[in-house]
């Protein structure tokens, strides 16, 4: 935790520019700031009103170096949780931000914020890395479900939840209040929508039985504003197709499933001159697109969401604000070259408020 000036500090560029922003007179800024520095001096912290919550959450948003969909941080929809008392609330409340954020397949961009750790309240951590994951299993026959999950997995079994070791298994919430021991809950499946993926030229890619799940809700970053860290802030917007098609599905150190597909095509894998890696890519992504489209779930092809940050991109000059990025993350996993991100570079400058990485607990 920072001490009282540096939180005064950041709390007062912070309340600076989103009072700005708010269109607040210089008399409530300066009001505002008054009230924070007292606060900060008597108990060593302070307190986020719900708009300060509110367009602080947005502004990390739209600083959020590695979002391609930054178009829509202001858009976000913000639930204040900071009076949880137990993880068994925090639980039902991340349900209830699963199924309000699925909105029965049109996705609404969602963040749940929990109170912070500071000097007078102790802090609440999800163990998740999304609320919504597969489980990993190493078995003898070779690795079940996702590999990039089996650490998580292998500590909810030892806490005592059991998967029913299929490629698919949706793993359990896991909540921590201060240094007490975390709790496991598992999710209803009613509160999931999953997406079956078939092809719309290929009927024996129904066969694969591969499926994802609709909303990528990230849990394991932390919300900074102001110089206060809300380490509970699950966040979501939609999936763009290749972070599941070129990404959690294909990768060779996740499902890796395309020599599977390459296999199913007919195609020639004994050489890489043949392009069967490319190909079988480009069949899986438009069976993402067309599988979540029929299914009624929102998501964003790569090239739309180029022409979306592009849209973002001219908004902010408007505004009068630098764009920062990460230009490895921004380009799309998929015909970079095509979108026009791939031929600028960015500003990669880290600025509050945001959110940042937290080291795991597993």
């Amino acid at each position: 935790m920072l001490g009282k000036t540096e939180i005064y500090e950041a709390a007062h560029s912070f309340i600076t520019r989103a009072y700005s922003e708010l269109n607040k007179t210089p008399e409530e800024t300066r009001s505002r700031i008054n009230d924070i520095l007292s606060e900060i001096q008597q108990t060593g912290t302070y307190t986020h009103t719900f708009e300060e919550l509110e367009h602080g959450a947005k502004m990390a948003w739209r600083n959020s170096n590695r979002c391609i969909g930054r178009l829509f941080w202001d858009k976000l929809r913000i639930t204040d949780a900071r009076q949880s008392e137990s993880p068994l609330e925090v639980a039902s409340l991340l349900i209830q931000h699963i199924e309000k954020a699925t909105n029965g397949g049109r996705i609404i961009p969602s963040i749940t914020v929990f109170r912070p750790e500071t000097a007078i309240s102790e802090s609440i951590r999800i163990w998740n890395h999304q609320l919504i994951r597969y489980a990993g299993y190493e078995t003898t026959d070779g690795i079940v479900g996702d590999p990039d999950s089996i650490a998580f997995t292998n500590m909810c079994n030892k806490m005592g939840w059991t998967g029913e070791g299929t490629d698919f298994d949706i793993l359990p919430l896991v909540i921590q209040q201060g240094n007490q021991e975390p709790e496991w809950f598992n999710i209803p499946r009613h509160a999931v929508i999953e997406v079956h993926l078939e092809h719309p030229e290929i009927p024996s890619f129904s066969s694969l039985g591969l499926k994802w799940y609709a909303v990528p809700i990230i849990s394991d970053m932390a919300l900074e504003i102001g110089g206060i860290t809300y380490q509970a802030a699950p966040f979501n917007g939609w999936y763009m197709g290749t972070e599941i098609g070129a990404r959690n599905l294909a990768d060779s150190f996740r499902y890796n499933k395309l020599p599977l597909i390459a296999e199913l095509m007919g195609l020639d894998t004994h050489s890489e001159t043949t392009l069967w890696r490319d190909r079988a890519l480009v069949e899986l992504n438009i069976a993402v697109l067309h599988s979540y489209k029929k299914a009624g779930v929102s998501i964003v092809d790569h090239h739309t969401a180029a022409m979306q940050f592009r849209s973002f991109e001219e908004r902010e000059a408007r505004s009068d604000r630098e764009i920062t990025g990460d230009w490895t993350w921004l380009i799309p996993p998929v015909s970079p070259a095509t979108t026009h991100i791939f031929h600028k570079s960015y500003n990669d400058e880290v600025r509050s408020p945001l959110f940042q990485y937290m080291e795991r607990l597993y």
